[in-house]
């Protein structure tokens, strides 16, 4: 099972939905196309939140902030 879940919620909200049921981030980002990608420590965290947020739980392809590379010189 993957520990990456998009959800259908604010950054705030899947933060307080994680503390609320100690489950760790190791990242959470706002997505471009709405919504929240919160990667979790392990994978019982993931299958908690999975079950817990399962109709917010984002299906298919979303938008992704992209990653800004500093230039080498």
């Amino acid at each position: 099972m993957s520990r990456a879940i998009n959800l259908n919620a604010s950054v705030e909200q899947v933060t307080d939905i994680c503390a609320k049921h100690s489950a760790g981030i190791s990242t959470i980002e706002a997505l471009l196309s709405g919504g929240t990608r919160v990667v979790l420590l392990n994978s019982h965290d993931a299958a908690v939140i999975n079950r817990v947020c399962a109709k917010q739980v984002m299906s298919g392809t979303v938008k992704r902030t992209p990653l800004r590379m500093r230039s080498q010189e």
